[in-house]
């Protein structure tokens, strides 16, 4: 498949994550990384009070990249991910 024809199959999904875990901080980001290619945007909210990290994520990006992404996630310690898609692209 071409990256143009890969472009065509593209979603915009957005990607949240929990991390209540801050030993688990450093390989959320290194999985953000190897996908930064896909992410058009990213925020994250620490917030103290409940010892939670709240990240969102925006990606344009195949479906299997999205669960790759999300699946690998949610796998860590004290981390849960969830995606939503757009309905139109």
């Amino acid at each position: 498949m071409t990256g143009e024809e890969n472009q065509d199959k593209s979603r915009i999904v957005l990607i949240g994550i929990l991390v209540e875990r801050t030993e688990s901080v450093a390989s959320v980001n290194e999985i953000l990384h190897q996908y930064g290619t896909y992410i058009i945007g990213r925020m994250g909210i620490p917030y103290r009070e409940k010892k939670v990290n709240v990240i969102s994520i925006v990606m344009d990006a195949p479906n299997d990249v999205v669960s790759a992404v999300s699946g690998r996630l949610g796998q860590l310690p004290g981390v849960q991910s969830k995606a939503l898609y757009a309905r139109k692209n």
